[in-house]
């Protein structure tokens, strides 16, 4: 059946979800030597960068349901995954979501206390892993629950899984986690409904988008967006390469001159780490488009990108391919499930500013004043609140939190924005990071970032660290990382002052150019702003 038919089929079919796309591919006649995906490592003797056909997937997902099937799994049961390659991750909640299990992905990057607190937490039936994280927990209390190799899990026969769990629309099919950049990292659920929504709605109701049809995906694989993407090239029929590290530039260039994707999608801190290289002295001509989600990107980021690459356009004389690619931008978060906004960055577009575009066709947003529930007018600064099909339904084993991120009918998702006349929203900061200054002034971290990197071209990264003095004022420290070749003796603070609002600038301390290795992040990638400002604290309280 030609790839048109079978996106049709799927976005008619209300038993589709993000749990079962692999079986109803199938179902509805997707060629079994079609597209699967592959991976940047060596997985069930099939070599690294070599795509698996559906078929070949679909049978190494039969092969981990039917060994977790013999192992105990059930459906219902939560699962934690806590693996390094993307490969592990995927296959494995695949062979779950096969059985009916709740499979619960975790970033690798988690400390291993961290780790074992977070699945203590979980109240799983068991933890599903490999050998570096297993040291990384030995000795820890996991709470009794059963330990699996992932390098066992492939190996059951593929004939003896179990017929595949019929999901309803409101079954859980994953728990994925925040970032962790304040706290805990907190788990999320996801819905076999609410996470395919956004799928159907809007990447199968028209053609399939240009840069879709060979995707390099360098996301977190443990993350809703990991999913989402799985789902997206499988429905689509796209090619699909999803990589195990997204804070590595010089792999995601060398991925891209590898393997020619079309599209490369991935978070913020990927476009930051490639702010480090000169694109045109690189092979990346395949590269049509660039798809953000999470943060929003800064504008010096996504205009680096932009000029390289190229895409095709329709002109008078035909369509041709020309320099330069397109950058979809959005804002997203993991209890979102899927970005509420888009915008398209190209060449000669100039809406910038942290605009994050207008919101999906399924998204109803307000901005809300907290302390009355009610919408703020338009320039102002509100608490972004959201109505979607896409929500997560809550937090795993935790109500409290679940319902205190609700006012007036709206998920809080904890950042802060405006709108302008125009219907384009702007996001200003994570309201944790905000930092009121008195009289009606605040400092807005994220946009101070954003308006030195437009103002400091030696400057490829910055944090800005503000924090509470003993007597009550606001001191701001500004750590920036340069550009290869920038001489890091060149003091920078008039013009991060004169970048910053005046009110934000009254508070500067210090301009300091900081080695990547102490700025503080989470698993992400993301800085731990509220680590950074803890330990400023101390550093001020030692002076």
């Amino acid at each position: 059946m030609a790839s048109t038919n079978i996106r049709a089929a799927l976005a008619a079919d209300p038993t589709v979800g993000a749990g079962n796309v692999l079986h109803k591919l199938i179902e509805h006649g997707a060629p079994l030597d079609g597209p699967g995906m592959a991976f940047d490592t060596p997985v069930d003797g099939f070599p690294a960068w070599q795509g698996l056909t559906l078929g070949e997937l679909y049978t190494r997902a039969a092969a981990r349901a039917a060994w977790l099937h013999a192992a105990g799994i059930r459906r219902r049961d939560p699962v934690a995954i806590y693996v390094t390659h993307a490969a592990d991750c995927f296959l494995n909640w695949m062979g779950l979501t096969w059985l009916g299990a709740i499979p619960a992905l975790m970033n690798p990057n988690i400390p291993g206390d961290i780790a074992a607190e977070y699945i203590r937490k979980l109240r799983g039936v068991a933890l599903l892993t490999d050998a570096e994280h297993r040291e990384r927990l030995d000795g820890l209390d996991l709470a009794g629950i059963a330990v699996h190799d992932v390098a066992e899990t492939g190996t059951g026969d593929p004939a003896s899984a179990p017929v595949a769990f019929r999901h309803h629309p409101d079954d859980p099919i994953a728990i994925t986690h925040s970032s962790g950049t304040t706290r805990m990292p907190t788990a999320v659920v996801h819905s076999h409904a609410s996470l395919f929504h956004a799928t159907r709605r809007i990447r199968l109701s028209g053609p399939r988008a240009q840069g879709t049809e060979r995707i390099l995906s360098t996301l977190p694989a443990p993350h809703a967006a990991g999913i989402m993407t799985i789902n997206h090239a499988l429905s689509n029929r796209s090619e699909l390469l999803f990589m195990s590290r997204q804070d590595d530039g010089a792999a995601v260039i060398e991925a891209i001159e590898r393997w020619k994707p079309t599209g490369v999608f991935g978070f913020a801190v990927t476009w930051a780490e490639l702010a480090r290289f000169d694109l045109d002295a690189h092979e990346l001509d395949s590269v049509s488009l660039w798809f953000n989600t999470g943060d929003c990107a800064h504008e010096p980021h996504i205009r680096h990108l932009v000029n390289a690459g190229s895409r095709m356009v329709v002109t008078r004389e035909g369509v041709s391919r020309v320099k330069g690619s397109s950058f979809v931008d959005g804002l997203g978060s993991t209890e979102m499930g899927h970005s509420a906004f888009h915008i398209t960055h190209r060449s000669d577009t100039e809406r910038y500013g942290r605009c994050v575009g207008v919101p999906h066709v399924f998204a109803d947003v307000a901005l809300l004043d907290t302390e009355t529930g009610t919408e703020v007018p338009v320039g102002a600064v509100g608490h972004f609140g959201l109505k979607s099909p896409t929500l997560a339904p809550g937090y795993w084993n935790d109500h409290v939190n679940t319902y205190r991120n609700r006012l007036a009918g709206y998920y809080l998702t904890g950042d802060l924005m405006y709108r302008d006349e125009d219907g384009y929203y702007y996001h200003v900061d994570r309201a944790v990071d905000s930092v009121d200054l008195g009289g009606g002034e605040w400092l807005y971290t994220a946009m101070s970032e954003e308006r030195i990197l437009r103002a400091v071209p030696d400057v490829r990264d910055c944090t800005v660290v503000s924090v509470r003095a003993a007597d009550g004022g606001v001191v701001t420290d500004v750590l920036l990382s340069l550009h290869a070749g920038a001489d890091p003796s060149v003091d920078h603070t008039e013009e991060v002052r004169a970048a910053l609002t005046p009110a934000a600038g009254a508070t500067l301390r210090r301009v300091v150019v900081f080695p990547d290795d102490d700025i503080v992040v989470g698993p992400t990638g993301k800085v731990r702003k509220f680590l950074m400002r803890q330990r400023h604290l101390a550093e001020m309280a030692n002076a």
